[in-house]
């Protein structure tokens, strides 16, 4: 009986720890918009320059504007000879801070399923979210995401004005 009840408590103890953990998760940036909202505006370059700028490390794949440690930060993944990068451009001036090889399995396991989807793409990343802003008057690119969609290329856009939250899709065909 003993047994039972420490099992019974290591499994509750172990519930909540799993429950505290994934509140404890940081966001996605689109998914914690009020934070991402209020640190946007400190950012001088759009999404799409963002994605421009970081053509010299390879073709991009997919970009976004993030929270990361509480600070506004624009990352782009890229892709190079089989290998892909995550380049961090300064919002600011829109020059690259830093490019690192993508190393994590779930990181690398996104970056290969964009890479397939902008493989068959006959239009750029950059330019999907230029039309995407156009279409949208008012709104700003946080995010594009590649995907493939009964196998032809689509751009999945987040855009934010203010707070508000909208995501289109773009034809990358």
């Amino acid at each position: 009986m003993k047994a039972y009840i420490m099992r019974k408590d290591f499994v509750v103890a172990l519930a909540v720890t799993g429950i505290l953990a994934a509140v404890a998760l940081p966001s996605r940036a689109e998914d914690n918009s009020g934070a991402l909202a209020k640190a946007l505006p400190e950012a001088s370059v759009s999404l799409d320059q963002g994605l421009k700028a970081s053509e010299r490390e390879g073709k991009p794949i997919s970009g976004k504007f993030e929270l990361e440690d509480g600070a506004l930060q624009l990352s782009v993944y890229t892709m190079r000879a089989g290998d892909f990068s995550e380049v961090i451009v300064d919002h600011k001036t829109g020059a690259i801070k830093k490019a690192e090889k993508i190393t994590d399995a779930e990181d690398l396991k996104n970056a290969k399923e964009q890479s397939e989807a902008m493989a068959k793409a006959k239009v750029d990343l950059d330019k999907a979210v230029e039309a995407s802003t156009k279409a949208n008057s008012g709104y700003r690119a946080v995010s594009a995401m590649p995907t493939l969609d009964a196998g032809k290329p689509m751009g999945d856009i987040t855009l934010m004005k203010g707070e508000q939250v909208k995501k289109v899709t773009e034809k990358l065909d």
